[in-house]
């Protein structure tokens, strides 16, 4: 599904140098080059406060601790996404509140929210999925109506643009009250192993979760706020500073291979291919996934992985059917575009190195499977 071993092999000198920097100086936690890929990331994101951890759950979790969110305080997040982010909220003892999500956008449902807001909501938690960014635009502005907060979880959208009706753009990440990020090797920008961050532009809050991260403490051995041992490995943010400068480039190459693939499935009668603006980058494919209408995507799939080609169904179950997650609250009327997807959605290789060969042997494959 990724080919990181080729990524690597282009900047393998500016990578191998700045992790060799780390071992000439053995700061291996919260070292120098913590603090500069911390810098330079703020400097790209256009945020004040940039707080890495050691993965995107802490990170979630860890903004969440910082708002103060208590037991019982209903959190609204998409059904159709990555356990980590329901997991978190149960963790804290948070109520979740599971919604449905958009079918053309598969992102968190704006109608949806309204509808499950009660005196006892207290945050929205909008998954900026398979790298489109969600309509903060519309999320704020229930938000600020409801005097909720807004916890973004930017996991797989990293670099992506959300546009606003007045024409401004800010980057995915950094428009809610908080955000969270994973640096998991397959992300679009990702480390040599785990890592993740937190983004905020409120001082007071940068400041609690700075402490949280790294055990409460703001001096060493002088605990003031409740915390957790999450710090980015200095490796891994010198594996990071190297690899952020591309990130545009990479975003780039992403949204070239979707455009290919797309081109190829126009218009076909049994699958929809996702849409790519060409005036903007809300969408920077940490997945390219399509929808199979026929009901015949799990034959797809067999066909594919019997033609050498990695595919992936994220996400197959949906939450609210997990048994971990299952409650009395959610009835299966309420999640019809959810129910919808995980029995058509597959996801096809993206990654930065796709040329047009595989691209064509990977598509041909596909409509092949249509022609049998």
């Amino acid at each position: 599904m990724v080919d990181l071993k080729s990524q690597y092999d282009k900047i393998k000198n500016t990578v191998d140098a700045s992790i060799q920097e780390v071992l000439d100086t053995t700061t291996y936690i919260n070292g120098p080059k913590v603090h500069e890929f911390q810098k330079n990331l703020e400097n790209y994101l256009g945020v004040k406060h940039v707080i890495p951890c050691a993965n995107g759950t802490d990170a979630l979790q860890i903004a969440m601790m910082g708002l103060g969110l208590k037991p019982g305080d209903e959190v609204i997040t998409a059904d159709f996404t990555f356990a980590a982010t329901v997991e978190v909220i149960a963790l804290l003892q948070l109520t979740p509140v599971l919604v449905d999500v958009d079918m053309v956008n598969m992102n968190i449902s704006i109608e949806a929210i309204k509808k499950a807001i009660t005196p006892k909501t207290k945050a929205i938690v909008p998954v900026h999925l398979f790298g489109r960014a969600a309509n903060m635009e519309a999320i704020m502005a229930i938000a600020k109506e409801h005097n909720l907060y807004v916890i973004e979880d930017n996991a797989q959208a990293i670099g992506a643009n959300c546009k606003f009706s007045d024409g401004t753009k800010k980057k995915a990440g950094t428009i809610g009250h908080v955000a969270s990020t994973s640096f998991f090797p397959s992300k679009n920008l990702g480390c040599y192993g785990d890592g993740g961050a937190i983004f905020t532009n409120d001082d007071d809050l940068a400041h609690k979760i700075r402490g949280i991260v790294n055990h409460g403490m703001y001096i060493r051995y002088h605990h003031d706020v409740v915390g957790v041992n999450s710090r980015l490995d200095s490796i891994q943010a010198a594996v990071l500073d190297a690899k952020l400068p591309f990130l545009d480039e990479y975003g780039k190459a992403r949204q070239n291979a979707a455009r290919k693939y797309s081109k190829a499935f126009e218009n076909h009668p049994n699958i929809i291919a996702p849409t790519i603006c060409d005036i903007c980058d809300c969408h920077v494919f940490h997945q390219y996934t399509l929808r199979i209408t026929n009901g015949k995507r799990d034959a797809l799939m067999e066909h594919l992985l019997a033609n050498q080609i990695p595919c992936a169904i994220y996400y197959p179950i949906p939450l609210h059917s997990q048994k971990a997650y299952a409650d009395a609250r959610y009835k299966e009327e309420d999640f019809p575009v959810t129910n919808q997807l995980v029995k058509e959605v597959i996801s096809l290789p993206m990654h930065t190195e796709l040329d047009d060969e595989q691209i064509n042997y990977i598509t041909s494959t596909v409509l092949a499977f249509f022609e049998k």
